[in-house]
């Protein structure tokens, strides 16, 4: 089992256990807007340990940032039912894509 599978069951798991004795049920109880707040936090973390790493230092810290990221990403995606394959499938899918052809072909994001 690869370890986005064994995360994704970990975390679908924590959806009835205790928000007091597990921190992703702590999350799913709070709701998607905290969940989502993570999301940002992690996000920032990832960009200033990126511009560090960029300046010399090591990328132990962007390493950590962006599991940490990759973890709250999963947690958000589980908590709306969507399965972290899909994400994985759509990869694969624009594997070997131009990435301006990709993006020319997806919908019109609303407002555009």
């Amino acid at each position: 089992m690869d370890i986005i599978e064994k995360l994704t069951r970990t975390l679908e798991s924590r959806r009835d256990a205790d928000p007091a004795t597990s921190y992703v049920a702590s999350l799913y109880a709070k709701g998607l807007n905290k969940i989502l707040e993570k999301i940002g936090e992690e996000s920032t973390e990832v960009i200033l340990a990126a511009k560090e790493v960029e300046s010399g230092a090591d990328k132990a810290a962007l390493v950590h940032e962006v599991a940490d990221l990759w973890f709250h990403s999963l947690v958000a995606l589980v908590h709306l039912n969507v399965d972290p394959q899909e994400v994985l499938q759509a990869l694969k899918d624009r594997s070997g894509v131009s990435g301006h052809d990709e993006k020319r072909a997806r919908a019109p994001e609303p407002g555009n």
